[in-house]
């Protein structure tokens, strides 16, 4: 939501109180609901997200029951404070339980935990009409293709607002079951009304629980008014209770991150098979290919190329960058015009430099690449630094663990190390430096030094011709 959207229709600091106690019995999971993931994170993330791009000024208060201390755990870095259902007794029961922290607002939100694609545009709309119309309690509702299983609202009349009540579907009479506008879960109240008919609810039902879209009846009975505005786009109020319906929610939310990302100038080919985390950011020009991942919080410059069937995730990418087939990159950042790949695995730490090259089959684990490095070929470098302009040949492995700890090496700057040489750390390579083909290289070498650590070739002619012909006379009196 823009900052001009929130000046122009400022919220009065209200309760946002999201509904996170359920244990959703038929995902058949051990994992509380609200922590199962699309997106690339909880359920219940998102929704905290939302709420809090929409009130900034406003509390926001998580019921939580299923797998309490998991769930707190989970969102402890949120802010949000907790409300403890100890028994799951209905939504209206969990409105009770949150009675002490609600009475000091004069209106409070109520989200659903597990409805990650609801906008803050489409709450601030929410809330505007529900000041607007001076309503006790005000409903979100949506058209989706199919109704079937969800609460229908009542309205008093097709073009008004006014609600007179929400029928569960099972409880549906006559003329009732033609209607296709469906209740949400998703509701603005007043908080005065709410708590004066808050005990009025039953649980004369046959789940023995409280529902708060009874409250709906109560208030319209009551004199109270009670309103609804339909959402224009129903997916966004679409829940899981299946992993399927969770796994069809998270290709909902990525194909909206797809569409964001290739709003701002991104080319995504074949978006529907790429996998992009709710977080992530692209700048554009940037090409990306079908069957990429791109997780967590990565950040990509201006005029990348991700090729297909690499995985970036929690990293950080300059402008310029190639990222060639196959490549792993995590928690890593790869600086302007560098080069990755093909199957090339960026672990944790690294830092590739300007139009630095990190080629086929090479892996890289805390490692810090100066500018214009290169190591192109079958190569591990681990707890190393690289001087700009060095050269790191082909079967090259720093040598980093002892056993217990591990060390540190240093390559200077315009080094060249031949292929299939050992480094063992902690050992510094001074500038300018040659470590010849082949070489164990133990001590450090000093700037502009060649250093050669391997054992002297010994040619012994016709060797392996006798050889043969022993083993021919072997095998003739076996």
């Amino acid at each position: 939501m823009s900052k001009e959207a929130k000046q122009e229709h400022p919220l009065p600091k209200l309760a946002v109180v999201i509904m996170a106690a359920g244990k959703g019995t038929r995902l058949k999971s051990r994992r509380p609901k609200v922590l199962h993931e699309v997106g690339g994170k909880p359920l219940l993330s998102h929704v905290i997200g939302t709420a809090a791009r929409l009130a900034e000024n406003s509390d926001i208060y998580a019921i939580i029951g299923h797998e309490a201390e998991r769930v707190r755990a989970a969102m402890a870095s949120t802010g949000v404070q907790f409300i403890e259902q100890k028994e799951q007794r209905g939504t209206g029961h969990a409105i009770q339980c949150a009675r002490e922290a609600i009475a000091g607002y004069e209106h409070i939100l109520v989200l659903s935990g597990d409805v990650p694609l609801i906008t803050a545009d489409t709450l601030q709309h929410l809330m505007t009409l529900h000041l607007a119309e001076g309503a006790a309690m005000t409903i979100l509702t949506a058209t989706p293709e199919d109704p079937a299983g969800y609460g229908r609202v009542i309205r008093r009349s097709p073009d008004r607002s006014d609600v007179d009540a929400i029928v569960e579907q099972k409880a549906l009479k006559g003329e009732q079951h033609s209607i296709r506008e469906i209740n949400s879960g998703i509701y603005a109240f007043k908080v005065a009304p709410l708590l004066k008919y808050l005990d009025k609810l039953s649980n004369d039902n046959s789940h023995r629980e409280f529902y708060l879209t009874d409250m709906a009846a109560h208030l319209h009975t009551g004199g109270e008014k009670v309103a609804a505005l339909k959402a224009e786009e129903a997916v966004e109020v679409l829940g899981a209770n299946t992993i399927a319906e969770l796994v069809a929610l998270d290709a909902n939310l990525r194909m909206a991150t797809a569409r964001r990302l290739m709003a701002g100038g991104v080319t995504i080919f074949r978006p529907e098979t790429c996998v992009i985390d709710a977080e992530v950011e692209v700048e554009p020009d940037t090409i990306i290919e079908p069957f990429v991942q791109l997780l967590g919080k990565t950040r990509i410059g201006a005029e990348c190329r991700i090729r297909s069937y690499s995985v970036i995730e929690n990293c950080t990418l300059g402008a310029d960058v190639v990222v060639l087939q196959s490549c792993v990159l995590t928690e890593s950042v790869v600086s302007d015009s560098a080069r990755i790949g093909p199957f090339a695995r960026i672990r944790p730490g690294s830092e590739i430099g300007q139009e630095a090259h990190v080629g086929n089959f090479v892996e890289t684990k805390k490692a810090k690449l100066g500018k214009g490095a290169k190591a192109n070929h079958l190569t591990y470098i681990g707890d190393a630094e690289v001087g700009a302009g060095s050269n790191i040949g082909a079967g090259v492995i720093t040598c980093n663990y002892d056993g217990v700890h591990k060390h540190l090496t240093r390559i200077g700057q315009k080094v060249f190390v031949g292929s299939d040489s050992t480094l063992v750390a902690p050992i510094e390579i001074g500038d300018g430096a040659y470590i010849g083909a082949g070489s164990c290289i133990t001590r450090d070498v000093p700037s502009g030094a060649l250093a050669v650590g391997r054992s002297r070739q010994v040619v012994k002619e016709g060797w392996a011709v006798a050889r043969h012909a022993a083993m021919e006379k072997m095998k003739s009196t076996s």
